[in-house]
């Protein structure tokens, strides 16, 4: 049974409760009848619910809801254009991004602005979830784990000894949309582990020939020496 279902039959006993008290046995027995066809009750647990006095039922305590839809609209308008960003990175964008969402959608009230200047990651993934399952990510990371290397490739889980700039990570993205079958673009983006200097390029089908010809094409326009080059 539907919760909407549930509480329509409560709402029905609420309004027929008093009445069925005040009456005599002969109109007793046509509320109790008319109670059991409309609810679909057993005349014996219908008559049982009209016996005690339904209690109503209290709101739960706690502070009103703070964040309504005049919220949510402009903070689901800057998720998308920040390509989708996990929340604790959004918080911070939210003051950059705000003059920019203000000068095409017009001026937010000061409250609706204040309330998402101050709302914590927690809420911000909170407002989101629902938009998340409908937006999926746009892009697939197509590399495949190497269960049998995992253990025997020795692994960096820190850069403290990187004090220069030279030394780049890179990593594929496949846009894709949800299956990667057939032909499509992926984007390779390089970061400098020091300086966090990143360029981006992209790459038909992520074919070797195209990705080596993008690495060159990088470090030729590198501001420093490329000293260093690793991918997951």
């Amino acid at each position: 049974m539907s919760s909407k279902c549930r509480k329509s039959k409560r709402e029905y006993l609420l309004a027929i409760w008093d009445r069925y008290q005040r009456v005599g046995r002969r109109f007793k027995s046509k509320i109790l009848d008319e109670f059991c066809a409309v609810c679909g009750y057993t005349r014996k647990y219908a008559i049982g619910l009209l016996k005690r006095k339904p209690r109503q039922r209290r709101k739960k305590p706690g502070p009103p809801r703070q964040y309504d839809g005049s919220v949510l609209a402009p903070l689901k308008v800057i998720w998308l254009a920040c390509e989708q960003m996990c929340s604790k990175r959004l918080k911070v964008a939210l003051a950059l991004w705000l003059p920019f969402y203000e000068q095409e959608y017009g001026a937010l009230a000061e409250p609706v602005r204040q309330k998402l200047l101050r709302m914590s990651a927690a809420t911000i993934d909170r407002l989101l979830k629902p938009e998340r399952a409908r937006y999926p990510g746009k892009g697939l990371c197509g590399t495949r784990p190497g269960g049998r290397l995992k253990h025997q490739i020795p692994i960096r889980t820190d850069n403290d000894d990187v004090d220069r700039p030279g030394y780049l990570e890179a990593d594929t993205v496949a846009h894709c949309g949800n299956s990667l079958a057939g032909d499509f673009v992926w984007s390779v983006t390089f970061t400098d582990i020091y300086s966090q200097w990143t360029e981006n390029r992209a790459v038909w089908n992520k074919g070797a020939e195209g990705v080596l010809q993008q690495v060159k094409e990088v470090e030729a326009g590198l501001a420093f020496e490329l000293l260093g080059f690793g991918c997951g």
